[in-house]
């Protein structure tokens, strides 16, 4: 029990900008901070739909609540998932062979194709928030965090990893992989049966994660952190879409 609440504040350290009240690092905790990402995805998504009901009771105009709403899980995450984002376009849109990619993929520099993703993906974030109609219940966006760290989790854990990326060397259960399987089903079903028909927001989740991940995976032939920010980012487009239209 104490390494899972070890691998919770370095997961909340690590994976979230919202201050923690203690600061540690236990190697011997590492492996147990995937299974926290779920958990620091609540934490994420409480402060989410409470700007949700704080912007929706204050009245605001679409575009400002769409732009409070737009930005923060990006703010929330200190912009790491965007990074892994960024890193992810740059790599597949560049057309390259696979060395090349992968050399891409880790090079700090930034290239157009990671401002050109980036620039859409905002601009196609805030107008889906400003388009969401007005009185609809901000309750669903506790859960699109947690789902799609739950994605990010199992990724992580179920397929092979690039032999430069930190997860190479993590133990990874099968064990786990059952767990966290069981977490989304619970998440999704307490999506339906707190919201109704919102719901479908966090299945918009899920299957946007999953288009994501086979792109990116796909292409880079192996799993890292950036293909995990990169899918988990354009998961929480999908969610975003579902939650404005449906």
């Amino acid at each position: 029990m104490k390494e899972y609440l070890h691998g919770f504040i370095m997961c909340q350290s690590m994976f979230c900008a919202i201050p923690c009240p203690v600061q540690l690092w236990d190697e011997n905790a590492r492996d147990r901070m995937l299974p926290m990402l779920p958990i620091v995805g609540l934490e994420i998504g409480a402060l989410w739909a409470l700007l949700g009901w704080i912007t929706g009771q204050l009245g605001l105009p679409a575009l400002v609540r769409g732009l409070i709403l737009g930005v923060c899980p990006y703010l929330a995450t200190g912009f790491l998932h965007l990074d892994g984002f960024m890193d992810v376009t740059d790599a597949v849109k560049s057309c390259r062979d696979l060395a090349k990619r992968r050399e891409i993929l880790k090079d700090s520099h930034v290239g157009s194709f990671a401002v050109i993703g980036l620039c859409l993906l905002v601009i196609a974030q805030v107008a889906l928030f400003a388009s969401v109609p007005v009185g609809r219940s901000s309750q669903i966006l506790l859960f699109i965090p947690a789902v799609s760290r739950c994605g990010s989790a199992l990724a992580v854990t179920g397929l092979p990893a690039m032999s430069t990326s930190q997860y190479a060397s993590q133990k990874k259960p099968t064990s786990r992989l059952w767990w966290l399987g069981g977490l989304t089903c619970l998440l999704v079903g307490l999506s339906f049966a707190f919201c109704g028909r919102l719901g479908f927001v966090t299945v918009g989740c899920l299957v946007g994660y999953g288009f994501a991940l086979y792109r990116g995976y796909s292409s880079l032939e192996g799993m890292n952190g950036d293909i995990a920010g990169y899918a988990l980012t354009l998961s929480e487009l999908w969610a975003a879409a579902v939650y404005a239209l449906i």
